[in-house]
């Protein structure tokens, strides 16, 4: 594996693997890697030559300062992982690399009602600052495919709205969410969990779960409060949103019809810990 921390000469390694007509895939993350994040350069390097990955915080997404400077740091052991599974580059930028005229006036995208929906509402300005790092490191990287995990379906959406006004060429692929054993989504932020609280946790799935299974018979507005109780009865302190919408769109939906896809997403805090999932219904 080679690492870069600068754009330059990635670009020039890119380009010189573009030149032998190799397909590059691109998985951007966080760092703090998991079975999921591997899951997604398993995929990449099924369907591309070279697998690209990189590792960036970025502090523009995320609107509580908080939860910016709590999110687990695992560089070592990231290294190591990336390694082991053969990935080909990583990028390890720093925030002046990716933001070298600083974070303060950042590129406006229009995204419509998706970014003030759910994750949007709850976190404002936070698909601006996907968007930012996202489009950014699109244009450094300039992949044939870019690689997003399910788990983050809203971000999925929107990233793909912003591709189709900048990057119409690269196309975009949702993997599958790993999951646990225990059918826990698994996501850096379980790190931060007490083992009570990582058992406890399961319940968000379960709670899908539950509406996945009664949706055909149920009235959804008390499917929704229902996996909502039992979220909160399970240990969870709070419970941001649960919703069953049109799969495409996202927009909140009041019948299942027969023929649309449908899923249903949960957001929710244990031990100060925001979760999310989603399944298709």
């Amino acid at each position: 594996m080679i690492l870069f921390k600068t754009i330059r000469p990635l670009q020039t390694k890119l380009e010189k693997l573009r030149n032998n007509k190799l397909k590059i895939g691109f998985v951007p993350t966080m760092g703090a890697l998991h079975s999921g994040h591997l899951s997604l350069m398993k995929e990449a390097k099924k369907q591309c030559d070279i697998v690209v990955c990189s590792i960036f915080v970025n502090p523009t997404q995320f609107n509580d300062k908080s939860d910016f400077d709590k999110y687990p740091v695992t560089i070592e052991q990231d290294i190591f992982l990336l390694e082991t599974n053969k990935t080909d580059i990583l990028f390890l930028p720093s925030v002046n690399e990716i933001y070298p005229q600083g974070t303060q006036h950042l590129q406006h995208f229009e995204l419509g009602y998706l970014e003030n929906i759910l994750e949007g509402k709850y976190r404002p300005g936070h698909f601006q600052g996907v968007c930012n790092v996202v489009h950014r490191l699109l244009n450094i990287v300039r992949p044939d495919i870019l690689f997003l995990g399910r788990k983050d379906y809203q971000q999925y959406l929107v990233v793909k709205k912003m591709m189709q006004d900048f990057y119409p060429s690269i196309n975009i692929q949702a993997v599958n969410t790993a999951r646990e054993t225990s059918g826990l989504a698994m996501s850096s932020r379980n790190m931060r969990l007490s083992t009570n609280a990582h058992y406890k946790a399961t319940a968000l799935y379960e709670s899908l779960q539950f509406i996945q299974q009664h949706i055909a018979s149920s009235d959804i507005e008390l499917l929704k409060v229902e996996a909502k109780e039992k979220i909160l009865q399970s240990g969870f302190d709070k419970v941001d949103y649960v919703e069953v919408c049109d799969a495409e769109t996202l927009l909140s939906v009041t019948t299942a019809e027969p023929g649309k896809q449908l899923i249903a997403l949960a957001a929710a805090f244990i031990e100060d810990v925001r979760l999310i999932d989603n399944i298709l219904l």
